[in-house]
C-alpha cells in the first residue's frame, strides 16, 4: 500500500508541474496590467514602469515562470502585489474558512443525499420516490448563485431566521459559527447532494440484483442486513470517487458561494485577487487546489482496499 501511494504522489509532480504551466499562461493571456491597477489612473508611465521592474513584470514570460516555479520549489509562493504581503500567509490564513465551509456541504451532501439516495433505490416504486426524482433534477439544474440568492431572501431578508452573511470562527462561538455556516453550506452542497443521490441510486439498484444479495435472501437475512453487510459495501465504492470530485468542486465552488455570503475563504481571496490582478495570488490558489484535489483522489483510491478487501496493490 505505501508503495501504491508513494507511485501515485510521484505520478502526480508530472500533473501539476503541466497544471502550473496551463495556470501561469491562462493568468498572462487575460487582459490588463497589474502595475497599471496599482499605480492607480493618475500614475505616469515612469511609476507604471518601475512597478513593473519590481514585481518583475518586464521579464520575458519563461523568465517569469521560471522564477515563479523556482520560488514555490522552495515553498514560496511570493508576495501579493497589492497588499505586499507573503501569498502563503494570506493562503493559510483564508484556509480554514475554505475548510469550515466545504466539511459543512459535505455534511450536507452526506447527511441528506445518503439516507435519501439509499431509500430511493431500495423503494423505488414509492411514491416518495419519484418526488425525490423530480426534486432531484431540479436541483441538478438550479445555479449555485441563484439558490444562494434565493435562500438569502427567504431565511435571512423574510424570515429573519439566519444571517445572510459574514464568519465566525467555530472555536470562538460554535453556535454563531453554525448559524452563518448553514446557507453557504446548503448553497454549496445542493448541487453535490442531487449528485450523490443519482449515484447512490445507481449503484445500490446494481449491486442489489446481483446474485450474492439473491442467496443472502434466500439464507433468511433480514432485508437491513443484506444492505449494510454486503449491498452498501460493494456500492460504496463508485461513490468514493465521485465523492472525491464532488470535494474538488467544494473548492471551486466556494468562489461563488464565498462571494454571495461574504465568506473570507480562499474563493473570496482569489475573487479580490482577480479584480486587482494581482497574478500571484491568483496563481498560487488555483495551483493549491489542483494538489489538494490530486491528494484527495489518491486518498480515495486507498479508501477502496479498506472497503473491499479483493483489490489489492502491488507494492
Amino acid at each position: 500500500m505505501s508503495g501504491y501511494i508513494a507511485r501515485r504522489l510521484l505520478q502526480a509532480v508530472p500533473v501539476l508541474f503541466l497544471s502550473s504551466i496551463a495556470v501561469f499562461l491562462f493568468i498572462h493571456i487575460v487582459p490588463g496590467d497589474p502595475a497599471v491597477t496599482m499605480a492607480g489612473i493618475n500614475a505616469t508611465p515612469g511609476q507604471v514602469a518601475a512597478l513593473r521592474h519590481r514585481f518583475g513584470l518586464d521579464q520575458p514570460l519563461l523568465v517569469q515562470y521560471a522564477r515563479w516555479i523556482g520560488h514555490l520549489a522552495r515553498g514560496d509562493f511570493g508576495t501579493a502585489y497589492v497588499t505586499e504581503r507573503p501569498i502563503a500567509a494570506l493562503i493559510l490564513q483564508r484556509l480554514p474558512a475554505t475548510l469550515h465551509l466545504a466539511v459543512g456541504a459535505m455534511i450536507v451532501m452526506v447527511t441528506v443525499g445518503g439516507p435519501i439516495g439509499v431509500f430511493s433505490a431500495v423503494r423505488p416504486n414509492h411514491a416518495l420516490s419519484r418526488l425525490i426524482a423530480i426534486a432531484n433534477a431540479l436541483a441538478l439544474a438550479t445555479p449555485t448563485f441563484w439558490l444562494g440568492i434565493l435562500l438569502t431572501l427567504l431565511f435571512a431578508v423574510s424570515l429573519h431566521w439566519l444571517p445572510a452573511s459574514g464568519y465566525v470562527s467555530v472555536m470562538k462561538n460554535p453556535i454563531q459559527s453554525a448559524r452563518f455556516l448553514i446557507l453557504p453550506s446548503v448553497t454549496l452542497g445542493a448541487w453535490g447532494t442531487a449528485v450523490l443521490i443519482r449515484f447512490l441510486k445507481s449503484s445500490i439498484s446494481e449491486s442489489i440484483g446481483a446474485d450474492f444479495v439473491r442467496v443472502a435472501y434466500a439464507k433468511g437475512l433480514s432485508e437491513g442486513y443484506v444492505l449494510w453487510k454486503h449491498v452498501l459495501k460493494i456500492s460504496l465504492l463508485p461513490v468514493i470517487t465521485i465523492m472525491a470530485v464532488l470535494f474538488g468542486y467544494l473548492l471551486g465552488g466556494a468562489v461563488i458561494t464565498e462571494a454571495i455570503f461574504g465568506w473570507p475563504g480562499l474563493g473570496r481571496l482569489m475573487v479580490d485577487a482577480i479584480g486587482a490582478q494581482d497574478y500571484f495570488v491568483v496563481q498560487g490558489t488555483m495551483l493549491l487546489f489542483v494538489a489538494t484535489f490530486i491528494v484527495i483522489n489518491v486518498l480515495a483510491d486507498v479508501a477502496y482496499a479498506f472497503l473491499n478487501p479483493r483489490i489489492h496493490y502491488g507494492q
